[in-house]
């Protein structure tokens, strides 16, 4: 039974997509390196909670499959602050969190600056009124 579930998650982890521009911060990434960890001796592995075992296989096929994603459907593709998820994949590259990390500044603080509408606009608006 042990070959079995290594074999599900040896699959699971070649359709887990890799993001390059997450570098030492990729969920695929780290999910192959957890399978490899857990499963030292491959095929061969005994495992002290196989139950625990396949809960979590079950959970990261769910997430990979999109089933959440289908079951809530999003009415916007994009968060609350507006930001795209072409945006947020840019905003999470590797290189411009080192570049935010360098700056000193908050994550909230450079979306804000980003993304949002210039804060003289409404504040003409309301003045306006």
């Amino acid at each position: 039974m042990s070959a079995t579930r290594y074999r599900r998650f040896l699959k699971l982890c070649e359709e887990w997509p890799r993001d390059e521009s997450k570098k030492g911060r990729d969920l695929g990434t780290f999910l192959r390196q957890r399978v490899a960890h857990a499963f030292r001796e491959g095929e061969n592995t005994q495992l002290s909670d196989p139950e625990k075992c396949d809960q979590m296989y079950e959970s990261l096929a769910r997430i990979n499959s999109n089933v959440y994603k289908e079951k809530f459907p999003r009415a916007k593709d994009t968060s609350f602050t507006g930001v795209t998820v072409e945006e947020c994949r840019m905003l999470l590259a590797t290189g411009n969190m080192q570049q935010m990390d360098e700056e000193k500044k908050g994550l909230w603080k450079t979306l804000m600056e980003r993304f949002s509408s210039k804060p003289e606009e409404g504040a003409e608006k309301t003045s306006e009124k």
